[in-house]
């Protein structure tokens, strides 16, 4: 997928009485602000950013008809950005144990084999026990490569799931949102005419609505 096309993404999300206890876990009996996102929601959310790059930016766009239904918005975003910002936490949480656990393993590693190194001639210092001298010293090379070999790898490779994680969950916990209003829908169905190809291979033709429907 092109650079352009991921520059920006928009999550459009409908905001009105009929739909907005369909974002949240029924069975939470927290006020509207600190309720749960069910998992469908989740789903989506994380659906529509799937194309996301380092560099994009992106926007929730809430469709609020009517001035009574805007009343929804900003409990509903606050709820949104709540979850995402605790999921952040938790990646982040995930990633500090992924690197303690990996250098404490090298640590202990590299310890062994100094160890092993420095005292293996000592014990085995005769020249009548040469060869085997030379035997273990083939098998402790092997086996230094082997607990080597996983914390190097680790720290070398498997990091970067986490930093594009972490960095993924702060924009959707610090995303611009934009009320679409009746005052703007006939500008903004106009510009959907015109960047129709684009929108549609960004939101991958989604939305919570055709969700819900399946």
């Amino acid at each position: 997928m092109s650079k352009s096309l991921t520059e920006k993404i928009n999550i459009y999300i409908t905001v009105d009485l009929q739909t907005i206890n369909s974002y949240f876990n029924a069975h939470d009996p927290s006020p509207l602000y600190k309720k749960q996102i069910n998992q469908k929601f989740e789903h989506y959310i994380l659906s529509a950013v799937s194309s996301a790059k380092r560099y994009s930016a992106i926007f929730y766009k809430l469709n609020c008809p009517g001035a009574v239904n805007k009343q929804y918005a900003e409990p509903l975003m606050h709820a949104v950005k709540r979850h995402f910002s605790n999921k952040k936490m938790i990646r982040e949480s995930e990633f500090k144990k992924f690197k303690r656990r990996n250098l404490m393993l090298l640590a202990i590693s590299g310890s062994i084999v100094i160890t092993s190194e420095a005292f293996l001639p000592v014990l085995l210092s005769s020249e009548h026990i040469g060869n085997i001298y030379n035997g273990l010293k083939n098998c402790l090379d092997v086996f230094s490569w082997v607990i080597l070999w996983k914390p190097i790898y680790e720290l070398l490779f498997a990091w970067n799931p986490y930093l594009k994680d972490i960095l993924l969950l702060n924009k959707l916990a610090t995303a611009e949102v934009i009320i679409i209003d009746d005052k703007i829908s006939g500008e903004f169905e106009q510009q959907k005419r015109f960047n129709n190809q684009i929108e549609v291979e960004v939101s991958n033709s989604l939305t919570y609505e055709s969700l819900l429907s399946n």
